[in-house]
C-alpha cells in the first residue's frame, strides 16, 4: 500500500497488533541507558509505588457522635497525632508514615470528584466537561528515569483493568502525551508477564515486529501528504503509539537471553477474582511486591477502584460485609453509616499496611536496610468529604534512604475542612474558605527524593522541603 490517496483506516492493523503483541503500551523515551551487569548487586535501587482510593473517605462533621472515632484523618497534627479506628491499624508503621490534609490539585477543586481520578498522579486540568487533555503521571516521569534498568518499565495496575473513559479512569496512568496506559487486572496474565517466558520462537516474533513498524512508517509518511490538518494530528497519535511499540520491541530484545527470576508461587491465588475481594487484594499487592523483590520493575500503581461505584472494584466491600462499595459513601446519615464507610476504610488501610510492612520486613536485596526504605509508597484519593475535590486524604510511607521525613501528620490547612466533613452534596461547589497547597508541590519533592531532576511538575515549582 503505497498510493497516497489511501484512507488512514486502511492501513495494515492486522501487522500492527502482532508488533503490539510484545508487552503492554508503555511511553515513549527519547533515549535508553545502558542494561545493568545482571547480579551486580552496587546500584542503588529507588523504588514508586502509587495506590488510589475511590469515593472519598468518612469525614463527619465535629458535632457528628462519630467524628472522634470514625473519621478518617487523625486528631491533632505535627508528631503528636492520634490515628482513628479507621487508620490505628498502621500504628505499626508510624515511624515510617506521613499522613497529609490540606492538599489538592488547583485545577480540579470545583469539579465534582467522582471525575477526577485521571488527573490524581497528573494534576492536569482535566474539567468536568468539554475538551479532554491529561499529562504525564507521576509514575511515568520517574519511569522514564529509571525503567530502562528493568525488564519491565512500569507496572500499571487495577481493580477494573483497561482506561475507563474520560473522567471515569480506570489506569492511574498516562504517558508523555497523556494518554491512558491500560492496567491489567487479572493475577494470572500480570503474573505470566512477569515471570512467565513468551515462548521458544520470541525472536522470531520480535524480527517481524520489527518488519512490520518499519512498513507502519513508510506508510504513513506517504499517507501524511494526502491528509487534512486535522488528519494530520490524528496521524500523529498513532505514530505515537507506533513509537510506543518501536521502545517495546528494542527494550525486548535486549532482555531475550536474560533469565526470568524464579518466584515461589505455592502461596498465590492467580485465579482470584475481586468476588473474593480481601484475597484479591492481597494478591495484587504481593505481585507488586514480587515484582520489586526481583527488580522486574521498580514503578507501579494500582487503581483500587473506579468513582463513582462502576464496574466490579465496587465489591470490595463485601470483604467486611457490605453488598457495594460506593453507596457507603451516601449512606453516612444512616444510623452507622459512618461507622460502616469507616470499617471499610479500616480494611483498606489494614490490607495496605500488610504491604508495607512486608516491604519493611525484607532486606533490600544487595543494597542497605530494607526494601521499604528504598522505596516510596503513596496512597489517596482525589476527593474527600462527600465529593469534595479538596484536602485529599494522602499517605505516603518510606523512603527513609532516599531522604523522606516521616514520623508526622502535616496538616496544610487549618480550616475545619482538614478534620470534618460537609454537611450536603451541594458543598462540593461551595467557594473554599482557605486556600489549599497545591498536591504537585509534594509530587515534585517526591521526584528529586527519587533522583529526576525537574523543575516543575503539574503545574508546581515549590517542592514541600519538610517531607
Amino acid at each position: 500500500m503505497k498510493a497516497t490517496n489511501t484512507s488512514f483506516s486502511s492501513l495494515d492493523r492486522r501487522r500492527f497488533l502482532r508488533g503490539t503483541g510484545v508487552a503492554l503500551a508503555l511511553p515513549w523515551f527519547e533515549s535508553f541507558a545502558d542494561l545493568p551487569s545482571v547480579g551486580s548487586g552496587k546500584e542503588k535501587r529507588k523504588r514508586l509505588a502509587c495506590f488510589y482510593m475511590p469515593d472519598g473517605v468518612p469525614m463527619p462533621l465535629e458535632k457528628d457522635p462519630s467524628f472522634q472515632d470514625w473519621s478518617w484523618f487523625p486528631h491533632s497534627s505535627g508528631k503528636d497525632y492520634t490515628f482513628t479506628k479507621c487508620m490505628e491499624t498502621l500504628e505499626p508503621l508510624r515511624d515510617e508514615l506521613t499522613v497529609f490534609s490540606g492538599l489538592s490539585h488547583p485545577a480540579v477543586r470545583r469539579v465534582h470528584g467522582h471525575s477526577n481520578a485521571d488527573q490524581f498522579l497528573t494534576g492536569a486540568n482535566t474539567g468536568a466537561e468539554g475538551d479532554y487533555q491529561n499529562s504525564i503521571s507521576l509514575d511515568q516521569v520517574f519511569a522514564e528515569h529509571v525503567g530502562q534498568r528493568t525488564r519491565h518499565t512500569s507496572l500499571v495496575m487495577s481493580t477494573d483493568g483497561g482506561t475507563g473513559s474520560p473522567r471515569g479512569a480506570q489506569t492511574m496512568s498516562y504517558n508523555r502525551s497523556g494518554k491512558p496506559i491500560p492496567a491489567e487486572h487479572k493475577p494470572k496474565r500480570i503474573f505470566d508477564m512477569l515471570f512467565v517466558k513468551s515462548g521458544p520462537d520470541a525472536a522470531r516474533q520480535l524480527a517481524l515486529s520489527e518488519s512490520a513498524l518499519d512498513d507502519l512508517m513508510e506508510d504513513a509518511r506517504s499517507l501524511k501528504r494526502s491528509l487534512s490538518r486535522h488528519d494530520q494530528e490524528t496521524l500523529a497519535e498513532y505514530l505515537q503509539s507506533v513509537r510506543d511499540t518501536e521502545v517495546k520491541v528494542e527494550k525486548a530484545k535486549r532482555w531475550l537471553n536474560i533469565p526470568l527470576p524464579q518466584v515461589e508461587v505455592d502461596h498465590l491465588q492467580l485465579d482470584v477474582t475481586p468476588d473474593d475481594p480481601r484475597n484479591y487484594l492481597r494478591t495484587m499487592y504481593e505481585l507488586i511486591y514480587l515484582a520489586f523483590k526481583t527488580d522486574s520493575t521498580r514503578v507501579a500503581t494500582y487503581q483500587l477502584g473506579r468513582e463513582n461505584g462502576v464496574g466490579i472494584s465496587d465489591y470490595l466491600g463485601r470483604a467486611v460485609g457490605f453488598k457495594l462499595t460506593h453507596q457507603l459513601s451516601h449512606e453516612t446519615k444512616k444510623p452507622e453509616g459512618y461507622k460502616n464507610f469507616g470499617t471499610y476504610c479500616r480494611f483498606i488501610n489494614d490490607e495496605l499496611g500488610r504491604f508495607v510492612s512486608k516491604l519493611k520486613a525484607t532486606p533490600e536485596p544487595g543494597g542497605d536496610g530494607n526494601m521499604l526504605d528504598n522505596t516510596a509508597v503513596l496512597f489517596g484519593s482525589a476527593s474527600s468529604a462527600f465529593h469534595l475535590s479538596r484536602n485529599y486524604p494522602l499517605m505516603l510511607f518510606g523512603g527513609g534512604n532516599l531522604g523522606f521525613n516521616h514520623g508526622h501528620y502535616r496538616r496544610y490547612n487549618t480550616s475545619n475542612q482538614a478534620t470534618s466533613g460537609i454537611a450536603n452534596d451541594s458543598g462540593w461547589q461551595a467557594e473554599m474558605r482557605n486556600a489549599e497547597l497545591p498536591l504537585s508541590n509534594l509530587y515534585l519533592s517526591m521526584l528529586h527524593k527519587l533522583g529526576v531532576e525537574t523543575e516543575s511538575f503539574g503545574g508546581s515549582t515549590e517542592p514541600l522541603s519538610e517531607v
